[in-house]
């Protein structure tokens, strides 16, 4: 197992992370999966076995039952596993049961670390933007959980790049702890984010923390043009993430396809690898609703893509370089630093 340093802290966390999105499967979530406890301790010691020390979940997740049954698999196990966790979206129905109040985010690390079993989180990310309530209330509570020991670590997922500046600036400014995380969506699908938080969390010392790496099972090999996938979830109502072009997709899928096969390696391997060579990225998180797709997952630990693979990859899912990326890419080239060339090095 490789470890990488998670942003500008001193955490170290392995590459590949266990997601638990599939633990529970109550709701819309069943559309993903349905791991009991004695599942989810089978794949938990896959993934201790093969190396990995960081496990993801949310209090949202099947209304708490994902924490729920994550905190039963690891008994007796906690210091061997580093646990992420997150706090915004809705956890009730009433006015106060969602966002990043301080009223909200105290009461859910209670529910939280009551489900896990332990007195502390690793990483707590905020799970989305809130609009309505003012960050100081926000950052201001969340650096009270750090120096109260029930959170270590900061994180944040699914901000956009205005707003996760200013998250950042507020924090500065009033002194408070810093994210050290950008969980966000990145895939060979979809690379909205290099057009600003990958160069973002380059600049300002943020690890990425990847989910649905595989775009909900789309680059696992099993979608392929013009034939009908045997099962999976987008079979279902579950439309997460959106394809937005399914030539593109298409195009895509083929060349993971064919650069697999010279690899002896599987596609989602081969998609996986090509986001641990990504700038930014500290870690990709995996999940799975059969143990066999686990394992599949966790191998992708010994691929490894030459540039020539990189380049065809990063050509055939190029997203366009939208304004003013396209404007500086034909007048102030010459200046650009690392974080810009996220976006710009790619072969196109």
């Amino acid at each position: 197992m490789e470890f990488r340093q998670l942003g500008r802290s001193g955490l170290r966390v392995s590459v590949l992370a266990m997601g638990t999105m599939t633990f529970g499967g109550s709701d819309v979530f069943g559309n993903v999966g349905h791991t009991d406890v004695a599942g989810a301790r089978r794949q938990i010691d896959m993934c201790l076995d093969a190396g990995v020390n960081l496990v993801d979940t949310a209090n949202m997740y099947s209304a708490g039952a994902a924490e729920d049954i994550l905190g039963q698999a690891i008994a007796g196990r906690r210091d061997r596993v580093l646990l992420s966790s997150k706090v915004r979206l809705p956890m009730g129905e009433g006015p106060n049961d969602e966002g990043l109040s301080r009223s909200h985010i105290l009461e859910q690390i209670e529910g939280t670390l009551r489900r896990l079993r332990t007195d502390h989180v690793d990483i707590y990310h905020v799970h989305q933007w809130d609009g309505l309530t003012p960050l100081e209330e926000t950052l201001e509570t969340l650096d009270l959980l750090v120096r109260s020991g029930k959170v270590r670590y900061l994180g944040v997922s699914n901000y956009s790049g205005w707003q996760l500046m200013k998250a950042l600036c507020v924090a500065d400014t009033h002194g408070c702890q810093r994210f050290v995380s950008n969980q966000i969506y990145y895939s060979l699908e979809s690379r909205d984010a290099e057009y600003e938080l990958v160069p973002l969390s380059l600049d300002q010392g943020l690890g990425i923390m990847v989910w649905s790496p595989l775009a909900g099972g789309l680059l696992s090999g099993k979608y392929r043009r013009g034939q009908d996938a045997p099962d999976g979830r987008h079979l279902t109502e579950w439309s997460e993430p959106p394809v937005r072009n399914e030539d593109k997709l298409y195009d895509t899928i083929e060349t993971v396809v064919d650069i697999a096969s010279a690899h002896d390696a599987s596609p989602a391997q081969v998609s996986l690898a090509y986001l641990l060579a990504k700038p930014g990225v500290t870690c990709v998180v995996v999940g799975a609703r059969k143990d066999e797709q686990l394992a599949d997952n966790l191998g992708a630990l010994h691929v490894r893509l030459a540039d020539e693979d990189v380049d065809r990859l990063d050509r055939v899912s190029a997203p366009d370089l939208i304004y003013p990326h396209w404007h500086q890419a034909d007048l102030v080239a010459g200046r650009f630093s690392e974080a810009d060339l996220a976006l710009h090095r790619p072969a196109r």
